[in-house]
């Protein structure tokens, strides 16, 4: 089933916010501090506002009195709300790239050389660009006594006694890079003030929580700010949400009263937009000559950057408490620091918090393995949790859910990624592969997503008088292909063509409200909505029609009108929806899902490797993915979501890394020093997606599918790489993994070799 959101994509035809233009709109550009850290002594705008073609600029004394700092939307934490970023910087700026003045011209052109006149005296401060020199400093913000903003505690059982007691232990240091998203497009916003109103198009993800916000940042009615989502070229949560720039930009546009477009550079977009991943754990696991694992102990050091962002600290919470993954531990005690340093502000990335932990653990079973030299297939069997142990709960919370493990059969899904990848003959194929000059390595890492956040979500169906239905949904639509699934929903339960579900959503003059697409919420929630809502039209359109239907008969809705099996009849749409107006019977439904648990989803990432023993440079030969979806509404749908969360998980794993010197300056802001793999980089990816664990939690046993194709790859890459060169159990426990990394491993392991007649 093609998706119904591609021909527009394919043909270049659809409508992105740059694509926007409308009478008398002018262009914003916004200024951002060249400094770390620095006092702001002075602004002058006078020769930048006097430059012909500047409309307005604007700085902190500019925006009225009263408004506060961007609030969380996913964390409520007291401890964090000292940090939150205002709009713009007032007396201070605490990273390269803050904003701190806005420049409105004719044009984007007389903007950019405006922002070269405006005069800004700092007074630079010292510069805190890692946890240990922040942890060391006086604290970014007043009210707070240090830069170690967040201290969570979460054990079960009594991990660090169970470690010590344990016949063998393993310490070891985990480092994952700081990186983040690199959508096609950039952030936008276009702000059109309308009379009274405010439309503002381009807010993405979660549309209604923008909307709201917006309304108490600028002291408006919300029914006064019309949001439009328009085509987006990637999201992967870095965009959507709220950031400095959704206020500023339509602020401006109320105050001008005039139309305001602002797009971003993507030099902005290294500076401003979310980071994310960067994180450090110290890790000691106890386990026993079989390989049992008996306890874990972790403490995980966050470099949160100079803000506390929109999502709080959910992504080192999901790390703390999706940590365990599929095993049975009987043990657990983690400790998460979050700190403040003079970076870019960070928040969510494609599978946030599962990507570093997920990392951590699978890299520390093979860890396991290598020191007992035992097959790490073997030792994942052999903690793995059986079928008959779920729903299990690993005593940890994340989003405020308990983490339970609903359904799922994981030893099953290791057993179909051993046999896709051929494990029994890798040692013939490494003998090939020598024969070459390569080394070749077998990798597996298993992972355990997280899906379908609630709390709810709505839909409303509509039956037009030409028979199509109108499916209204508080989801958006980020490339993830929502108005495909919704439509296949619908149109499987009401037995409608697809072609003629219209599906409406990002709009919030025709939607009353939602929480939008995040999370790997929206077929769980969003869908089930719309399933629900499909059931109670039928049984609506049943009802209505019972005299002509009868007991038992099925119902077909042609584009002619309703036929009914064993009948020569056509009931027309008009007398339907006639019908349904006389018997008092609205074809027009609206229904709820509740989430009340999230869904777990879970899979295996299975990778082979060549290394060349001169280069260290790594070709990965071959690619797989097992992935239990518990339903799928569309297989292409899955696979595809699987194979580009595997393009970006190559990213984070050998190629991408945001630096920062020790001025708290970034040092790879362009993609000639930030990589980011391509077509050579990607290897063809084999998925399997089987449907053995349905969720019990929605009425169509679904879990989502966005996140799970990027967590296992780092993993599953180094491992592989790990078993080509022999390496040790402490190898490859930093990311980005580079060919100076191996040939270093490489080199030790040679050193380390015993010559021939000590081997003797």
């Amino acid at each position: 089933m093609r998706r119904q959101e591609d021909p527009t994509l394919l043909r270049g035809t659809a409508t992105f916010v740059a694509d926007l233009t409308v009478p008398r709109m002018v262009e914003a550009v916004v200024v951002r501090s060249m400094y770390a850290h620095a006092r702001i002594d002075a602004i002058d705008t006078m020769a930048t506002s006097s430059l012909s073609g500047v409309v307005a600029v604007i700085t902190a004394a500019d925006l009225p009195e009263g408004v506060g700092p961007i609030p969380m939307r996913l964390s409520s934490s007291p401890e964090l709300v000292q940090a939150l970023q205002h709009p713009l910087a007032r007396d201070r700026v605490r990273y390269v790239g803050e904003p701190i003045a806005v420049i409105v011209a004719q044009s984007r052109y007389l903007a950019e050389d405006a922002a070269s006149t405006l005069r800004v005296d700092y007074s630079p401060l010292p510069a805190m660009a890692s946890v240990d020199t922040a942890m060391a400093s006086a604290p970014l913000f007043e009210g707070l006594t240090a830069n170690h903003v967040y201290h969570r505690h979460h054990q079960k059982g009594l991990g660090s006694e169970a470690v010590a007691a344990a016949p063998r232990r393993l310490k070891m240091h985990f480092s994952i890079q700081r990186h983040t998203g690199m959508p096609l497009e950039t952030r936008g916003l276009l702000a059109v003030p309308e009379a009274e109103r405010l439309t503002v198009y381009g807010p993405t993800k979660v549309v209604f929580f923008n909307r709201r916000l917006l309304s108490d940042l600028l002291k408006v009615p919300l029914e006064h700010i019309h949001y439009v989502e328009v085509a987006v070229g990637g999201g992967f949560g870095i965009r959507g949400e709220f950031y400095p720039e959704d206020y500023l930009i339509p602020f401006l546009a109320q105050r001008l009263q005039t139309p305001v477009r602002w797009i971003e550079d993507r030099m902005e977009h290294f500076q401003a937009a979310n980071h994310s991943r960067e994180q450090h754990h110290e890790v000691e696991v106890g386990f026993d000559d079989m390989g049992h694992v008996m306890g874990l102990a972790d403490h995980i050091w966050v470099d949160t950057g100079a803000y506390i962002r929109t999502h709080g600290v959910t992504v080192p919470e999901l790390t703390q408490a999706m940590l365990p993954g599929p095993y049975d531990w009987a043990a657990l005690d983690t400790e998460l620091h979050v700190v403040l340093t003079n970076k870019t502000p960070t928040g969510t990335y494609r599978g946030p918090g599962r990507f570093e932990g997920t990392f951590v653990r699978e890299r520390l079973m093979d860890s396991i393995a290598a020191t007992l030299h035992l097959d790490p297939l073997v030792v994942r069997q052999r903690n793995l949790l059986q079928a008959t142990q779920l729903p299990y709960s690993n005593g940890l919370k994340a989003l405020g859910h308990e983490v339970e493990l609903d359904s799922g059969n994981y030893p099953a899904a290791l057993l179909r990624a051993s046999n896709l990848m051929e494990s029994e003959t890798i040692s013939q194929r490494k003998s090939e592969a020598l024969h070459t000059g390569h080394l070749r390595g077998l990798g597996f890492a298993f992972v355990v997503e997280k899906s379908g956040l609630g709390p709810y979500e709505d839909a409303r169906l509509v039956l037009q008088d030409d028979g199509t239905v109108a499916c209204f949904t508080g989801l958006a639509d980020l490339g993830q292909g929502t108005g495909t699934m919704l439509a296949t929903v619908v149109s499987k339960e009401l037995g409608v063509d697809r072609d003629r579900i219209h599906v409406i959503y990002g709009d919030t003059d025709r939607v009353a409200e939602g929480f939008g697409t995040f999370a790997s919420r929206g077929t769980v929630v969003g869908g089930s909505a719309a399933y629900l809502a499909s059931a109670e039209l039928k049984r609506r359109i049943v009802a209505v029609l019972s005299d002509v239907i009868g007991n038992g008969a099925k119902m077909v809705m042609h584009p002619s009108g309703i036929k009914v099996s064993g009948r020569t009849r056509t009931v027309s749409y008009r007398e339907v929806l006639h019908r349904a107006e006389t018997q008092k019977v609205p074809l027009d439904v609206t229904q709820r899902f509740t989430a009340t648990a999230m869904t777990y989803p879970y899979g295996v990432h299975a990778c082979e490797v060549d290394v060349s023993p001169e280069t260290g440079a790594v070709h990965i030969v071959r690619y797989g993915v097992v992935y239990d979806v518990g339903k799928a509404i569309n297989l292409d749908m899955v696979r595809d979501q699987i194979m580009g969360g595997v393009a970006q998980g190559i990213g984070g794993a050998v190629l991408e890394q945001l630096v920062y010197d020790e001025t708290g300056q970034l040092q790879t802001g362009t993609f000639m020093d930030y990589l980011i793999p391509g077509m050579c980089e990607v290897p063809d990816i084999e998925v399997v997606v089987t449907e053995d664990a349905p969720a019990p939690s929605n009425p169509m046993g679904v879990k989502g599918a966005g996140e799970g194709g990027a967590v296992g790859v780092a993993p599953a890459l180094a491992n592989a790489i790990a078993d080509a060169i022999s390496a040790p159990p402490e190898a490859f426990t930093t990311l980005p993994i580079r060919p100076q990394d191996i040939l270093r491993w490489i080199r030790l392991g040679l050193e380390h070799r015993p010559r021939g007649d000590e081997a003797e």
